[in-house]
């Protein structure tokens, strides 16, 4: 089992940890993940932790791929491979309707489509085999389309890619998961119940066998989880609840929240339509309230030091099943992160 963490978020303000960043460097995790919304990106965070540590990987959690084109994020995990000594991993994902048309400016359109051509070309270009061409639903290189000149034409990355640079998506829906499991070397669940990798294992061996020769020893299961040790399991409990409601009740529209399907997989289908319910009439905090312990418990660790040590029985059990290769820990503990690596590394 591989432990990361994940490096801070994205406010009013940019909020990076590199004291915890270090620590879980010293104790042996092996990578940490920057993240992207609607203001801060993922990639200039990931520069600036590899430019200050020698050791951890990092990743990108995600690189919203509308956001930019696939040849635009294969120069970026190069250049980055390449400077850090090949510590980068690229994070892809399609992020959600309303931040890719509000915030972006394009259509969504079929993310699991975009995310493999994204990919295909992205592989073409670290391969530098030959000049990259390419002709899909979404990407065509050279471009030939409306508002060309026709002056464009095959081109082979002047940067030479020594590294293979590892791929993941954020993916949660059972095409994104086919699609991850098909053309990325590993996929982060937002969350994971690690006693239902049942919910994902149709769609990953669907995908497995649309690549070819591909098992669970090429593709890393790299679910999120939020850590928070002390002694009352319900005040621990506390800013989970907000942010799953979150998820569950209030990302994308009422009709295309893949989260509130998720946890409907994982069992919660009732409480689903309930968080969603309460929290598109406003009322957010009744909607944190429904958050169920039993789903909070089943995807992260919460509560005194003892038990979470006892829950982690469950991710090792995961882990020596092939079903989960790492854990991404939301942690801001260096108390928490140091019982963590003595358990599971």
């Amino acid at each position: 089992m591989k432990l990361g963490i994940l490096g801070g978020g994205i406010g009013a303000r940019v909020n990076i940890n590199l004291d915890a960043i270090r620590h879980a460097e010293n104790l042996g995790y092996d990578s940490v993940w920057t993240a992207e919304a609607w203001g801060g990106d993922a990639v200039t965070p990931a520069a600036w932790i590899l430019a200050q540590t020698s050791k951890i990987k990092v990743g990108t959690a995600i690189m919203q791929m509308p956001a930019r084109t696939p040849a635009m994020a294969a120069m970026t995990s190069m250049s980055l491979a390449e400077l850090s000594g090949g510590r980068f991993i690229c994070g892809l994902g399609a992020s959600g309707p309303q931040v890719v048309e509000g915030w972006h400016g394009v259509p969504y359109g079929k993310p699991v489509t975009r995310l493999k051509e994204y990919v295909q070309i992205m592989k073409q270009i670290f391969a530098r085999e030959e000049k990259v061409s390419f002709e899909g639903n979404i990407y065509q290189m050279p471009y030939t389309g409306e508002g060309s000149t026709g002056l464009g034409k095959p081109l082979k990355s002047i940067l030479h890619c020594e590294e293979d640079i590892p791929i993941y998506s954020a993916s949660i829906t059972p095409a994104g998961v086919r699609g991850a499991a098909e053309v990325c070397d590993g996929f982060f669940p937002i969350w994971m119940d690690p006693e239902k990798y049942s919910v994902f294992e149709p769609d990953i061996q669907k995908g497995f066998e649309a690549a070819g020769d591909k098992n669970l020893t090429q593709f890393d299961v790299s679910p999120f989880v939020t850590v928070i040790m002390g002694d009352d399991v319900d005040q621990c409990m506390m800013p989970i609840r907000a942010n799953m409601a979150l998820y569950i009740g209030g990302m994308g529209a009422r009709d295309k929240n893949f989260y509130n399907n998720y946890a409907k997989a994982l069992g919660f289908e009732e409480t689903a339509v309930k968080i969603q319910d309460l929290f598109l009439s406003g009322k957010k905090d009744e909607a944190a309230a429904a958050v169920p312990a039993e789903l909070i418990d089943a995807c992260h660790l919460v509560g005194p030091a003892g038990r979470i040590k006892e829950r982690l029985d469950r991710w090792k059990a995961a882990a020596s099943n092939g079903h989960v290769g790492a854990m991404l820990l939301g942690c801001q503990q260096p108390e928490a992160l140091e019982m963590i690596a003595g358990e599971m590394l």
